[in-house]
């Protein structure tokens, strides 16, 4: 294992940390409460659709299902991070970046791992139930993804198309929950998050491609190598083609393609200042990424008070 003390990825001061008792901040960190932009970056995909479905009328989105959302996303990033730590441990162990997670350093055991994720999709269940009866359908549909990502990076270079796959269902459960049922901005708006994930997430592998190859793990970040940058402009592209798809389908008013245009900036960004051999660059551009679905949010929002006041 390539150890380094500050190699680790979990944030000691936290401020969580110091409010919890210490039994429980190893479930904190399994969660992966002290590192948001996972959470961020499920939750935002689920925004876009509760802000953007009703925009084309100039409503706004019911304010009861964003702060759902928002708490299902916290619960369910949880269950995956707990999945994943499940079953990478052997692999966490021997990579410095991961060893002091809870499973592999032994501050939580396989059994108590088990019994913290039946709670947290127990919980996830209860926050689906809340939903209708559409939306729960589709919400359910997505445990199969959420069950097998982890196991995509021992079979396929692409596990971040399958991690795209997952983190942004929320654009058909979100639809789902606003509308009733699905439509097809709905699925063009998955399908840019998909690609807005292979750029965020590949960004994030380069982190790891040494000690991925040393574990004998894979990621498109070893699959593109020094060609990522024309891969991910690649990506983006197509990321802010289908955005734009999903406004114009939907028949929503121009401050959407603004916001389409200001994440545009913020993704080329990343790809024009990207330097794959920075770890930490990496990792600050990966997080940025909540900026760049944030900005569709805000466009979402001011293309319905556009048409509900100009």
């Amino acid at each position: 294992m390539r150890a380094a003390a500050n190699a680790s990825d979990i944030r000691q001061d936290f401020w969580l940390y110091r409010l919890l008792p210490s039994a429980l901040r190893p479930y904190a960190s399994l969660a992966r409460l002290d590192r948001p932009s996972g959470t961020w970056l499920l939750l935002l995909p689920c925004w876009w659709a509760l802000a953007l479905a009703p925009a084309a009328a100039g409503a706004w989105p019911d304010w009861r299902l964003v702060l759902l959302f928002a708490v299902g996303a916290l619960v369910m990033r949880g269950a995956g991070c707990t999945i994943n730590d499940i079953a990478d441990r052997a692999f966490d162990a021997k990579v410095a970046r991961t060893a002091t997670r809870p499973l592999p350093s032994g501050a939580v055991t396989l059994r108590q791992a088990l019994v913290f994720l039946a709670l947290q999709l127990a919980l996830g269940l209860a926050i689906l139930l809340c939903l209708n009866v559409t939306a729960i359908g589709v919400g359910a549909a997505s445990l199969l993804l959420v069950a097998t990502y982890p196991f995509m990076k021992r079979v396929t270079y692409w596990p971040q198309a399958f991690l795209g796959l997952t983190f942004n269902w929320g654009c058909l459960l979100g639809w789902a929950a606003a509308t009733g049922g699905l439509d097809w901005p709905a699925l063009a708006l998955y399908a840019a998050g998909l690609n807005w994930t292979l750029v965020y997430d590949t960004i994030y592998a380069h982190q790891d491609r040494v000690d991925d190859l040393l574990v004998g793990v894979k990621s498109t970040a070893l699959k593109f190598g020094r060609a990522t940058r024309a891969w991910i402009s690649g990506f983006a592209l197509l990321a802010v083609g289908l955005w734009a798809l999903a406004g114009w389908l939907h028949g929503v008013a121009w401050p959407w393609y603004a916001g389409i245009a200001l994440a545009a900036l913020h993704l080329g960004w990343q790809v024009a200042t990207l330097d794959i051999d920075d770890p930490q660059g990496c990792k600050r551009r990966f997080q940025s990424n909540r900026w760049t679905g944030l900005l569709l949010v805000l466009g979402a929002l001011a293309a319905a008070a556009w048409t509900r006041y100009a």
